[in-house]
């Protein structure tokens, strides 16, 4: 471990950073290293990435596994997983009320999901699963990046829909510029699962480009 937190410049630190910027803009890297707290948290919290891959599948994770990765202790292992617990249960919008109103405007998805979608600096992908009567199940996050169809396989996106006895799905996903215009990777990628849905039987209802303000949808720009 080379990179300690003592080296960076100041200004670069995760501690400082979460004092004078909004908390959204730290990376997930960054937000782990503060709860490990140690000079080495952020070498730490690499490794964590590169063998879990995402927070889901750290929040997964037994403490028995995570001590495998060097300077992760019992301790470190409990306080990880804890705090991923506590956003987990924070998180109601992952889980949506049953008694919520059915899908049939793309504004209503909108002011359910924006808080969920829109607090990141970087292109987070969700897949929005719906039972027959277009009441929302969940919102399950697939990737992070700027979409590719490489990054974004209908494999991954449509797991978590079969998995949730989905019926229709609309994908979701933000633009931290703020622009709702979507790109060519976009159009392409929106291509793609909708003609994988109709090969599987789950529809896909809608696209929707999110900014922290408003929203595009691709049903009503006749895109999808």
């Amino acid at each position: 471990m080379t990179i300690k937190v003592c080296d960076l410049p100041v200004t670069d630190r995760p501690l400082y950073r979460l004092t004078h910027l909004d908390k959204k803009y730290l990376t997930n890297i960054e937000l782990l290293a503060l709860i490990i707290g140690t000079d080495h948290s952020i070498v730490i919290a690499q490794q964590l990435f590169v063998t879990f891959k995402t927070l889901e599948n750290i929040h997964k994770a037994t403490i028995q596994e995570l001590v495998q990765i060097k300077g992760i202790g019992v301790s470190h292992a409990g306080k990880i997983l804890a705090c991923l617990e506590i956003a987990k249960r924070l998180n109601v919008n992952n889980e949506p009320s049953k008694k919520t109103n059915p899908i049939t405007a793309p504004d209503m998805l909108f002011e359910q999901i924006k808080n969920k979608v829109t607090n990141y600096y970087k292109e987070h992908f969700f897949v929005c699963s719906l039972d027959t009567r277009n009441n929302l199940i969940a919102v399950d996050e697939i990737s992070i990046g700027t979409l590719t169809a490489s990054l974004v396989h209908p494999r991954e996106a449509f797991e978590m829909a079969i998995r949730r006895h989905a019926a229709y799905v609309i994908i979701a996903h933000n633009h931290p510029s703020g622009e709702t215009d979507p790109s060519e990777d976009d159009l392409k990628i929106t291509k793609r699962l909708v003609d994988a849905g109709k090969i599987m039987g789950i529809e896909v209802l809608d696209h929707l480009i999110i900014t922290s303000n408003t929203y595009l949808s691709f049903k009503e720009k006749c895109l999808i």
